[in-house]
């Protein structure tokens, strides 16, 4: 499938066989641990404006992810052929690494550096056990091979490549059965020249099998991180190129002929092309889209300080947006824990803060008879017991039913009726292990469930260096509206936000996204007056290369825009923070306000600063590719807030006791109205509940603002 990239249409342009046809559907679906969601726009072809946003959620379908994302627009009964934009999110490279279903990989390094993966580093987390064992490499040590080259820090070549060592190395891999190959040499960051010959030449000699080198996807220094990313993007390479191709393929039989973009980890979308090349960008890829989603709602409504939160049927995950910028990291992890180092993915990821905390975690009893909640979850199969598939361990979700505070008749917008028999019965077990009522035992669950997430929320906040009460919560998510409001009024957060179609708002947030790539290059330089010309030629440098890369896919030089951050540290240590540099040649002012604004970071962060100079480590570039958005329509005029309220009903709302509750839908609710709580707005695919002391505004686009006030 074949598609042109220029965005700066009206809307966008697909390739057809007889020319060009303005389309009308905007979509974006993405993957969960639960479920798969759809969102899709309806276009206006004259106006630009949007006729209607509608959703679909479908049970996603391991291991046929695609079966999921089929499921939903299905059920949408669209015209395949009206979609002219398709943003997908998916699992499949996280499921590949966590599940060890990669491909048998081998690994190309510099002579003397073999045993790079099996060093790792020296951190443990489990400091005190005498017994701990790094974890085990990705690529064993019999598929990791040597080749003579060397570089220095510089970029200079010191040993030239020998490349007649290649072939005999090809043909090893060949009889052991590898399917992919890393290439990583050391100071390939400085100059990439040696990956790039052996690359081609591996090429050369074997064209079918997947080859990544280290310097595709990052130029930037720490050997060990840099050899571990490589290694684990050739694993994931042709699991992840089999998975979209099928996509593309499947699309392309149901008449399906317009643009197909994928979600990264760094909060953009990009080419299929581009990713089958390196997917290890994507290995965070749903997540990333719900915080872009809030950064860009936050926008909208005029606001800076946002803290995203995120609740699905498996985690909980939050990150904090400062000023309207949404911090990436390079230092990403999967597989850490209290007992494991894990593994390093040195590819930039919004920083996000995850747990094992959602609407499917399981609520269990420890040998010393404490209650704990998650990480297990029950996932789609079978789900949480009132999915009635056969679960038996009460979840997040079933306590929640259990306090009333969602309806067991309007169970996922009423499309099954939740068992509430078998929610009562397993919270009967687990009271019975604690000499508690079932009653008891859901509110416990909750309780837990809140604590676990507000530790996460200061994570991404207190330990941070920012105050909560500076920061405006967006939740979204199945579960994030029902949780989000304790949470905040836990920290002190004056005002939650439960966005239109929050169920579904990562998939909202891809659709929110330009194209996106991140370009990073280690080149360590003193922030000095006499280098700002050496630091603006470096950047300049990197801004040609993205540019170069756009205009060769046919995206219109208008349409690209850039944002310059740099790496910077104290002389003498090891770690970084990262700061905004502004467009241009450098003047010796705005040299004295980068030292000024970096004090301020590392204070900020560190609680201290020193007086020793400044040095610029890294230069980050993100070159992004401008997408036109439809213009978001408001809700219609009409309505009023009797017509939304559907009943009242106690609801169990912890110390406030169980109270008679307004309930309301949200479908039903006009812009203007205000009410306040007890309340609990109900919604297809997520419920919002107000505790007394709160208030709630809708704004014209259907929002819900809900003020968090102190208890009198």
């Amino acid at each position: 499938m074949e598609s042109d990239y220029r965005l700066s249409t009206q809307f966008k342009v697909s390739k057809a066989n007889e020319g060009y046809k303005m389309t009308m559907i905007r979509a974006a679906s993405d993957v969960g641990g639960t479920f798969t969601d759809l969102v899709y726009f309806e276009v206006d072809e004259q106006t630009g404006q949007i006729q209607a946003i509608k959703t679909e959620k479908a049970h996603t379908t391991p291991p046929n992810f695609e079966s999921g994302v089929l499921n939903t627009l299905n059920k949408t009964e669209i015209d395949y052929g009206e979609i002219g934009f398709l943003a997908h999110g998916t699992t499949v490279v996280i499921n590949a690494l966590t599940e060890r279903k990669g491909a048998k990989t081998g690994l190309i390094t510099t002579r003397g550096f073999r045993d790079i993966l099996e060093i790792a580093r020296g951190n443990r987390p489990d400091f005190f056990n005498l017994q701990y064992r790094k974890p085990e490499p990705f690529i064993p040590r019999y598929l990791r091979r040597e080749i003579t080259q060397r570089m220095s820090y510089k970029g200079e070549v010191l040993t030239p490549l020998d490349e007649s060592e290649i072939s005999p190395i090809v043909e090893q891999f060949k009889a052991d059965g590898v399917e992919a190959i890393a290439v990583c040499f050391l100071h390939s960051y400085a100059n990439p020249e040696h990956e790039q010959q052996v690359c081609e030449h591996i090429k050369t000699l074997w064209p079918e099998v997947s080859v990544v080198a280290s310097s595709q996807i990052s130029r930037e220094w720490r050997e060990y991180e840099r050899t571990n990313t490589a290694a684990l993007c050739a694993y994931v390479q042709p699991a992840a190129e089999r998975y979209l191709s099928r996509m593309e393929h499947t699309l392309g039989e149901r008449g399906f002929d317009g643009s197909f973009y994928i979600m990264q980890s760094n909060g953009g979308i990009d080419t299929v092309k581009a990713v089958k090349q390196t997917p290890i960008t994507i290995v965070e890829s749903g997540p990333a889209s719900g915080v872009l989603g809030a950064a860009s709602l936050g926008k909208m409504l005029g606001i800076e300080n946002i803290i995203a939160f995120d609740i699905g049927g498996t985690t909980a995950k939050c990150s904090l947006i400062d000023h309207g910028h949404v911090a990436t990291t390079s230092q990403y992890m999967i597989e850490r824990s209290d007992r494991s180092a894990g593994y390093p993915i040195m590819t930039p990821v919004v920083d996000i803060v995850e747990i094992g905390n959602g609407g499917g975690s399981i609520g269990w009893v420890d040998d010393h008879g404490k209650m704990h909640v998650g990480p297990q979850s029950a996932g789609a199969l079978p789900g949480p017991v009132a999915y009635g598939k056969g679960g038996i361990e009460p979840t997040t979700t079933d306590a929640n039913l259990m306090l009333a505070r969602i309806n067991p008749n309007y169970f996922i917008g009423g499309e099954i009726t939740a068992d509430m028999q078998a929610v009562e019965a397993a919270f009967q077990r687990l009271g019975d292990q604690l000499n508690m009522t079932p009653q008891e035992a859901a509110l416990g669950v909750v309780r837990i469930a809140n604590h676990n997430m507000t530790n996460a929320l200061k994570l991404v906040s207190i330990n941070r260096g920012y105050d909560p009460r500076d920061f405006i919560m967006i939740a979204f998510g199945g579960g994030g509206a029902m949780h989000a409001t304790s949470l905040a009024a836990e920290l002190n957060i004056p005002t939650v936000i439960i966005p239109a179609h929050s169920a579904v708002f990562s998939a909202w947030g891809m659709l929110m996204s330009d194209l996106r790539r991140d370009y990073v290059r280690t080149l360590p330089t003193a922030l000095t007056e006499n280098q700002a010309g050496v630091i603006s030629a470096t950047m300049e440098e990197m801004v040609k290369e993205a540019t170069d890369a756009y205009l060769a896919e046919g995206i219109a030089a208008e349409d690209i825009y850039f944002e310059r951050l740099v790496d910077m540290r104290y002389s003498g240590q090891a770690h970084s923070v990262r700061i905004k540099l502004p467009p241009g040649t450098l003047s010796a002012e705005e040299i004295a306000a980068l030292r000024k604004y970096f004090h301020a970071a590392y204070e900020r962060e560190y609680t201290y600063r020193l007086d020793n100079d400044v040095e610029l480590v890294s230069y980050n570039l993100v070159a992004f590719a401008a997408v036109d958005r439809p213009e978001l329509q408001p809700l219609p005029p009409g309505g009023s807030l009797a017509d939304a309220m559907k009943e009242t009903r106690k609801v169990n709302l912890d110390q406030h006791g169980c109270l008679p509750t307004a309930i309301y839908d949200r479908d039903r609710l006009p812009a203007g109205a205000e009410f306040s709580g007890p309340a609990v707005v109900e919604e297809s695919g997520s419920t919002t509940v107000v505790f007394p002391n709160q208030s709630v505004r809708v704004d014209e686009y259907g929002n819900l603002h809900i003020r968090i006030m102190e208890s009198s």
